[in-house]
């Protein structure tokens, strides 16, 4: 299987734990795809809104393609998730909880197919936030350390 990942949402792993992960299809029209693979897409303000009966992506940018201009797509409009409804029902069933949401993580294409890990997210208080920020600085500094050994 061959895999290649057209947009990542960094800001979700920070904002979020990240609890379950489901791989999902995406309903795309013709010029979606074609932007998709050219890798015009953001997830950064995007979430996963379920009603019980289906799942659908909101807020996702895929920028329009250039050369379909006739026939081109609404950047931001709701796309429909392709999920099994036993996988459907377990996300509605996680979002009743209270400070739970659907977040996308990555798009990516496999095998020539659009696809879209999305994960069951909590939300962080601003103290696990800066003991992120903490940890992820101690670290940059241990590898600078390590690096400026090395060097002589």
């Amino acid at each position: 299987m061959s895999i290649k990942v057209v947009a990542t949402n960094r800001k979700a792993k920070f904002e979020y734990f990240l609890l379950d992960r489901y791989e999902a299809g995406i309903a795309l029209q013709g010029s979606e795809i074609k932007s998709v693979r050219a890798g015009q897409v953001s997830l950064t303000d995007s979430y996963v809104q379920v009603d019980g009966r289906e799942a659908w992506l909101v807020n996702a940018h895929i920028a329009p393609y250039d050369k379909a201009s006739c026939f081109n797509h609404d950047p931001k409009r709701p796309r429909r998730l392709l999920l099994h409804r036993r996988e459907i029902l377990e996300l509605w069933n996680a979002v009743r909880q209270k400070g739970v949401t659907i977040v996308p993580v990555q798009m990516y294409l496999k095998d020539g197919l659009a696809k879209v890990e999305i994960a069951v997210a909590k939300g962080k208080k601003l103290y696990d936030k800066r003991h992120e920020i903490a940890k992820r600085d101690e670290e940059r500094e241990l590898s600078r350390e390590e690096s400026r050994r090395y060097r002589f």
